[in-house]
């Protein structure tokens, strides 16, 4: 028996969410068909996190077991020539039968892309959320720097979710403009030992609502003592979410580039002759 840990990429906008279901499509449901077609049995995959509908990943990192002699080499090409082409596997490696893709994960990273400009982004609809409303992201990001560190996040927890705790580290949180020839392009970034259901998404419309004016900065401390979620901001929409990457104690973390990172450059201006 092998173990091997799967590294994902996936487009989630017409999937149900990681998670199999009796009906609908899902990204499990849809990897081991695929695993099955190539080795002609069924095989459990267990992924670091179960993303929601509509979110995406660059790095999602998932692992099954197998007695198929097929090398990773191998099922990375014979895989991918069996998924559709919203799903694709980064790499594939052969790993300890005691590696546990929620258990072992050490960190995980979130980004998650705004477009604040007036006019909606058509072609890239189903990656940002669409805010039309000028954010002022100097305060967003003052309001970031304050959930730094290990806090109880429980006010940025949708209900119905059991943890033992409600308790996190987040080592990084940051608000920006993505790209400078995008200037409607907002890109936040966080990363954390672990996250709560939700958790990033509710930070996200938190973050908005003081964007947007409707509260200060200091607000976000005041929700984050509360412990209750009904004094948060809303919950942002799935489409804006990618988990970038899951990083494992030596392993290697890999992830794809978001749309628009590296940000496409201004055409260069010729030199005169």
């Amino acid at each position: 028996m092998r173990c091997i840990r799967l590294t994902l990429a996936y487009d989630g906008t017409n999937y149900l969410g990681w998670q199999s279901q009796t009906k609908g499509r899902t990204v499990q449901g849809v990897i081991e068909n695929a695993i099955e077609q190539i080795t002609g049995v069924h095989s459990r995959v267990l992924a670091s996190g179960r993303t929601d509908a509509g979110v995406h990943a660059l790095g999602q990192v998932a692992a099954f077991r197998t007695e198929s002699h097929l090398t990773t080499e191998t099922m990375v090409k014979a895989l991918n020539a069996v998924l559709p082409e919203d799903l694709v596997v980064l790499a594939a490696e052969e790993v300890s039968l005691a590696f546990h893709p929620i258990r072992d994960a050490q960190r995980k990273r979130y980004r998650y892309l705004i477009d604040d400009g007036t006019i909606r982004p058509v072609l890239f609809r189903h990656f940002v959320w669409h805010y039309p409303r000028r954010l002022d992201v100097e305060r967003m990001q003052q309001a970031a720097a304050k959930l730094v560190g290990k806090h109880d996040f429980a006010a940025f927890e949708t209900s119905g979710a059991k943890r033992k705790t409600t308790v996190r580290s987040i080592y990084e949180l940051t608000v920006g403009r993505a790209c400078p020839s995008v200037p409607s392009l907002i890109s936040l970034e966080v990363e954390a030992d672990g996250f709560l259901y939700n958790m990033v998404r509710n930070i996200v419309g938190s973050l908005v609502e003081i964007g947007r004016g409707a509260r200060p900065p200091e607000w976000i401390e005041e929700v984050l003592l509360s412990r209750d979620r009904r004094r948060a901001g809303p919950t942002a929409p799935p489409e804006g979410l990618f988990l970038v990457s899951v990083t494992y104690n030596n392993l290697p973390t890999i992830s794809a580039p978001t749309p628009w990172f590296p940000c496409p450059s201004s055409p260069a201006k010729k030199e005169n002759a």
